[in-house]
């Protein structure tokens, strides 16, 4: 065993290797993320494939591949409380006009619990169409011991109130919400560097130079996090890499064939709804193809590490390198996507499973009586789900709590669960993008000259090749 696992590491490290090597050549940043993906699916199935699922060969190898996945999202976390303050400072800075500030979070909001449910009502119309159902599904000890941990969980969805959602939201202490320490950490920070930037305007008539003082000390701390961030996103192929790897290495094909019609229906609706997000960017006059072909990484890396809220920093550069949306409309959208209207996670997934589930009690699940204060709830409930792994699972207690469903009936999914956030969380951050597109166009703040533009920019601030 220890001889093959030498030889899996070898092989990991051999496509390191090539992904440097394509780096050191300045090969465009998309492409070096195509190609960790694509080896990492390769390998990741070759590893199953010769070694077995279960096999502690794969679990040895997987505990290695661990320290460059989840280190690159670690790195990812570690920015994203440095890049949010800064950028949202000095944007507001910028700005000077708190109306402009307003009309950026109503639209960006707006956009989110919108898409979110249309989401719902998507989700609710592929489980129609696939005959999705909870009865007669059989439960393995996993699946039993999963829904007696929903059961548990049930009690603090059901605390869980608009009103109470909204006070979590206040940074009653922003030094602890600097450390991530609540699932609404991230928004409380972003309200507390908004009080910060107001605060700086209001001083800028009175005591100028102690303005401008603040204003340069904001610009020099954005400047050094944005070449921080720089570094970190070149190792995002790296990353892609042993993620994606992990992931297959560690999928059973048989539970995704038994659970087959769930995992296309899902899929159906996460394609449907991706589709309206283009529809939207279409809407407002930019180029969908063009629009597609720059957020890719990102998409690719929210696939494979199954985290909206680690995908932030590579949203916001992805939106103001590539499709000339301001840094304060970017982290707007990137922060508050990450934490309410998740179109995949908060908004199709709960609504599938209610409607799979409500056979089981005998409630006819497509009645207006059931579907309107289902997509309600469902809208309702996507505000304050942590863009963390376990979101989806919390979003689906909150609405299947609010229906009168059981909820032990949603750890039926646990075998297929991973392969199902990865989409989800592809479709959270592409709704963020959506709604951070949407308020700069509509706000005439998009830069269309680098939108417009054929050469791709390199996330890592790397120059690539022609």
């Amino acid at each position: 065993m220890h001889i093959q696992l030498i030889l899996n590491l070898a092989i990991a490290l051999a496509v390191c290797a090539l992904l440097f090597f394509m780096q050191q050549r300045h090969v465009s940043f998309t492409k070096r993320v195509f190609t960790g993906l694509g080896l990492g699916i390769v390998l990741g199935a070759g590893f199953q494939a010769v070694y077995g699922l279960g096999s502690p060969v794969i679990a040895d190898t997987d505990a290695w591949l661990d320290v460059l996945g989840t280190g690159y999202v670690k790195l990812l976390q570690m920015i994203i409380i440095p890049l949010i303050m800064v950028s949202i400072i000095q944007a507001i800075l910028k700005l000077r006009d708190a109306s402009s500030l307003g009309k950026i979070s109503a639209l960006t909001i707006g956009t989110l619990m919108i898409t979110t449910a249309i989401a719902a009502g998507i989700g609710i119309l592929m489980a129609k169409l696939f005959g999705l159902s909870a009865v007669g599904l059989t439960s393995s000890a996993a699946e039993v011991a999963r829904g007696a941990y929903l059961e548990g969980k049930l009690a603090t969805a059901q605390q869980l109130s608009v009103p109470n959602t909204i006070l979590s939201f206040l940074p009653e202490n922003p030094f602890l919400d600097m450390t991530g320490a609540r699932k609404t950490s991230t928004i409380a920070v972003v309200l507390f560097s908004i009080f910060i930037g107001v605060s700086s305007t209001g001083i800028a008539g009175k005591k100028p130079d102690v303005f401008e003082s603040f204003s340069h000390f904001v610009h020099v701390a954005h400047v050094i996090v944005m070449r921080m961030v720089t570094l970190v996103l070149r190792l995002t192929p790296f990353g892609v890499f042993a993620l994606i790897t992990q992931v297959l290495a560690s999928s059973s094909l048989q539970d995704i064939l038994n659970l087959i019609g769930f995992v296309m229906a899902s899929y159906s609706a996460l394609i449907l709804m991706f589709c309206v997000h283009l529809l939207i960017v279409g809407g407002v006059g930019l180029n969908p193809v063009r629009y597609v072909k720059k957020i890719f990484p990102v998409l690719a890396f929210a696939f494979t590490s199954r985290t909206s809220a680690g995908s932030i920093p590579m949203s916001v550069q992805t939106q103001t390198a590539r499709l000339g949306t301001p840094e304060g409309i970017a982290n707007f959208a990137a922060s508050f996507g990450s934490m309410m209207g998740q179109n995949g996670c908060a908004g199709i997934y709960p609504a599938m499973l209610a409607v799979m589930i409500a056979p089981t009690v005998g409630i006819d699940p497509f009645t207006s009586s059931f579907l309107l204060p289902l997509i309600g709830i469902v809208t309702i409930g996507s505000v304050g789900v942590a863009g963390v792994g376990g979101g989806a699972t919390f979003a689906a207690l909150i609405v299947l709590s609010a229906m009168n469903l059981p909820v032990a009936l949603a750890g039926l999914l646990i075998s297929i669960e991973p392969l199902i956030d990865m989409g989800r969380t592809a479709l959270n951050v592409s709704g963020s993008i959506t709604a951070g597109t949407l308020a700069s166009r509509v706000l005439g703040q998009t830069d269309m000259r680098v939108f417009n533009s054929d050469a791709a920019v390199n996330l890592d601030g790397d120059e690539q090749v022609a």
